[in-house]
């Protein structure tokens, strides 16, 4: 009778039988879940000031000062953005803003290229010792170099169509170069260990057909490193674009000055509404988004690069 019923209900029987999860696979089925809690909980701590940013910026000051800015609000518009941007004169610092980061990067992107094939893929003495110089010039404090680039760039001089004061200081020249030369080292350091993890056998195949350094590098390892400069462009025109002391320092004009100076001008001298502020300060923060979700594929392959390599 026994093995009549086990032959009738075969899925029952090897249930019974089969035994339940082990100990081993117990705490696999819980960090499913709480990595991805944790990662959210995280994701969230990050994106409250900005959230609270973006809540506050819609709302009248008058409603926060009287009920806070946790509370529940009874009147939501975009006033504030319109007013943010007409009184700070957005307009104009975008422009500037563009004029120095989009300069800086590509020459950035494309002299740390140069250096890091030369370090990387071609066979040159002191190879590593450059690349050592190039990545130490990253550890030098900012506040180090002002005083001498501040001396040195009051004594380059310029032609009157590249700068109104005649010298590189008080142009936009002068936050380029310094620009480029911070951010070099760490782009050299990216690049060149990125190509080192190149398969060497398509250089060789190259240099078999004839092919010369310079199409070696343009041709064939350049293509090879979009998802690297891709990341690297993201990364630098951030920081680029969030700089503030260089333009404090090397900027006299009030009508050259970044972005980022436009949100003193909502700062008033008795009196600061922060939910203007706050609308401003979105304002600001939407071209490096938009930067950002436009490179965004080729961004997160730069990250995960060699992450399937066994």
């Amino acid at each position: 009778m026994t093995a009549d019923l086990r032959a009738a209900f075969p899925d029952r029987a090897s249930a019974r039988s089969s035994p339940g999860p082990s100990r081993a696979e117990r705490p696999r089925r819980r960090g499913r879940f709480g990595v991805p809690l944790f990662l959210s909980a995280v994701s969230l701590a990050f994106l409250a000031p900005l959230l609270l940013a973006v809540y506050a910026s819609l709302r009248p000051y008058e409603e926060t000062a009287e009920h806070g800015y946790f509370s529940w609000p009874e009147h939501l518009s975009f006033d504030y953005y319109r007013q943010a941007y007409t009184e700070s004169g957005m307009g104009k610092y975008f422009t500037n803003t563009l004029l120095i980061a989009v300069p800086a990067v590509l020459l950035t992107l494309f002299l740390a290229s140069f250096v890091a094939f030369a370090v990387s893929r071609v066979r040159i003495r002191g190879g590593m010792l450059l690349l050592m110089l190039f990545t130490a010039g990253n550890l030098l404090p900012p506040q180090v170099l002002v005083t001498p680039l501040y001396a040195l760039f009051l004594k380059i001089p310029l032609p009157w169509w590249m700068s109104d004061s005649l010298t590189l200081y008080d142009s936009f020249w002068a936050l380029i170069l310094v620009n480029v030369g911070f951010q070099i080292g760490f782009c050299v350091f990216v690049l060149s260990n990125f190509m080192r993890t190149l398969p060497k056998e398509i250089l060789e195949a190259a240099i078999v057909d004839g092919a010369g350094v310079w199409a070696q590098f343009w041709r064939i390892t350049l293509p090879l490193c979009r998802p690297a400069l891709a990341a690297l462009a993201t990364l630098e025109f951030t920081w680029i674009y969030n700089d503030f002391l260089w333009a404090l320092i090397f900027i006299s004009n009030p009508d050259k000055l970044p972005i980022t100076s436009s949100l003193n001008n909502l700062r008033g001298q008795f009196f600061t509404d922060y939910n203007l502020l706050a609308a401003g300060s979105v304002l600001v923060a939407l071209p490096t988004v938009l930067v950002f979700l436009l490179l965004q594929r080729h961004f997160i392959a730069g990250l995960t690069l060699g992450s399937s390599k066994g």
